[in-house]
């Protein structure tokens, strides 16, 4: 049997270790493979303190998700039951659709899947006093509890989740210093990327910032400009297929 072909495009991926699939099967389906970049695994909290956290977050008149990865964790610690007169708000559809499995039927999210996208929310406007459930990481949105606080809220903060840096390691740093493909780099974090060129060699790092960016978010464009990266396009947001679509259509503006 002879070797298969290899994808004549890549995309470059951040999420954290074992976090890639979902993009890599929207790149499948895009002719495209997948060189995961990952900075840092996600490990789940569980100690007394995180518990009784989460606790008292659950019970607040308004809860709050900012990501999937914080819905998974809250689920080991103890069962998602939405409470007569609760509202609950999830940063993206992603988000929502994880708490929605998870059993909480009526979930809000903005169409800008971002935190300036929360923040926009009619349910976030008038909330002077309210308690105000926020289920995370600890590094985990760091734009939104200034503003609800600054808001009135009365916010109680869940750390479920932290994220533990890891070595990107000789393989990764290898498979792209070797890349003869194009590539572009798929951005929703920049915590993550700031991990990702803090491991590069200098010479690999100017070379990534040759690579196409395409970013989730304004904030995220901003942010890989000031990285120093040169081509950034901004996506409709964070999803797989969304970012894809942003990246396809880079492509095909190169190759015409």
């Amino acid at each position: 049997m002879g070797h298969p072909t290899p994808p004549a495009w890549y995309v470059i991926s951040l999420r954290p270790q074992g976090g890639h699939d979902a993009l890599r099967r929207a790149a499948r389906r895009h002719g495209a493979g997948l060189l995961a970049l990952s900075p840092w695994r996600i490990r789940r909290c569980d100690d007394t303190a995180t518990r009784d956290a989460l606790r008292a977050a659950l019970a607040c008149p308004i809860v709050v998700f900012t990501s999937p990865a914080a819905v998974a964790a809250a689920q080991t610690l103890q069962p998602l039951e939405a409470h007569p007169g609760q509202t609950w708000l999830a940063v993206g559809a992603g988000t929502a659709a994880a708490l929605r499995r998870a059993g909480i039927d009526r979930v809000s999210f903005p169409a800008r899947m971002d935190s300036e996208g929360l923040l926009a929310l009619p349910d976030l406007s008038d909330i002077r006093g309210v308690g105000l459930g926020f289920v995370t990481a600890p590094d985990g949105r760091n734009l939104l509890v200034p503003t609800l606080e600054a808001r009135g809220a009365d916010v109680h903060r869940a750390e479920v989740y932290r994220r533990e840096p890891t070595p990107l390691g000789t393989r990764a740093l290898d498979t792209f210093a070797d890349l003869q493909a194009p590539a572009f780099l798929l951005l929703s974090s920049g915590g993550a990327l700031q991990h990702v060129l803090d491991q590069f060699p200098a010479s690999l790092a100017s070379r990534l910032k040759t690579v196409p960016v395409v970013a989730a978010s304004q904030r995220l464009v901003d942010t890989a400009h000031a990285a120093g990266f040169i081509h950034v396009i901004l996506a409709d947001g964070p999803r797989p297929a969304q970012l894809m679509k942003a990246a396809c259509t880079i492509r095909s503006t190169r190759i015409r």
